[in-house]
């Protein structure tokens, strides 16, 4: 079914593609902190987080699993956490899964340090920095799947070359994606989603699996609501859900 899959499922018809995004690695995200931190959370990222982040300099291991201290049997990677709902459910729900979870804003990495001193989770690791970073780390095929969850739209024109996706983090997306891997991304921003499928049909490694309108307007029971997407509906914008799989 995925090889046509673009010509068969029900198109998106509000949407209008957007220009293409720049392949020039800016920086893709906003501000790096909020308001101050409580003391646990200062205490969290100078003790916690130094334990949990993930060392670039050093090659990735040769099984990626050895990433943790607790049997797992695969990774999934999630592209800005923001405060960890979206991954410490992920983590809950599949104990057998190790997460690398990517997120530069200070403040919702010290809420996820937070969770999981707090439920004494083994099968998180971290990235404070910028997921492109990770994603050039990671060996070929390696990853189970991949989230990137309501990213900063970066609505305006003069923005557009900071979106995350573009030709070259698709096809790294791809590149560390096992086969029949997934990589799952919502926003709600229709020209972010129009340009998400068209990098994706361009790329040609990544299969939309939509068969109907449904399967992308309507968020499916295994993706838990976050708090991004819930302010966007309570603000009036409908959310856009959209799975591919790497062939």
């Amino acid at each position: 079914m995925f090889g046509s899959t673009w010509a068969t499922a029900k198109p998106l018809p509000t949407l209008r593609s957007s220009p293409m995004t720049e392949t020039t690695p800016l920086r893709s995200y906003g501000r790096r902190k909020g308001k101050p931190l409580s003391a646990r959370k200062e205490r969290l990222l100078g003790a916690l987080l130094p334990l949990l982040r993930l060392n670039l300099k050093n090659p990735p291991p040769a099984r990626l699993t050895d990433l943790f201290d607790v049997p797992v049997k695969e990774i999934w990677l999630e592209i800005g956490f923001g405060s960890g709902e979206h991954l410490l459910w992920q983590a809950e729900h599949h104990k057998d899964v190790g997460f690398i979870g990517c997120e530069p804003f200070v403040n919702g990495l010290a809420s996820l340090l937070g969770a999981v001193e707090d439920q004494d989770i083994k099968t998180i690791r971290v990235h404070d920095g910028d997921a492109r970073e990770v994603l050039a780390w990671l060996p070929d095929r390696s990853v189970g799947r991949i989230f990137l969850l309501f990213p900063d739209p970066w609505p305006k024109k003069r923005q557009l070359k900071r979106r995350l996706l573009s030709p070259g983090t698709i096809r790294e997306l791809a590149r560390a994606l096992r086969p029949d891997g997934e990589f799952r991304f919502a926003s709600d921003s229709g020209d972010y989603a129009a340009e998400a499928l068209l990098l994706a049909g361009q790329n040609g490694a990544l299969a939309w699996t939509a068969e109907r309108a449904a399967d992308w307007r309507e968020r499916p029971p295994h993706w838990p609501e976050t708090r991004y997407e819930r302010k966007a509906l309570v603000e009036g914008r409908k959310a856009i859900y959209l799975s591919f799989k790497r062939a």
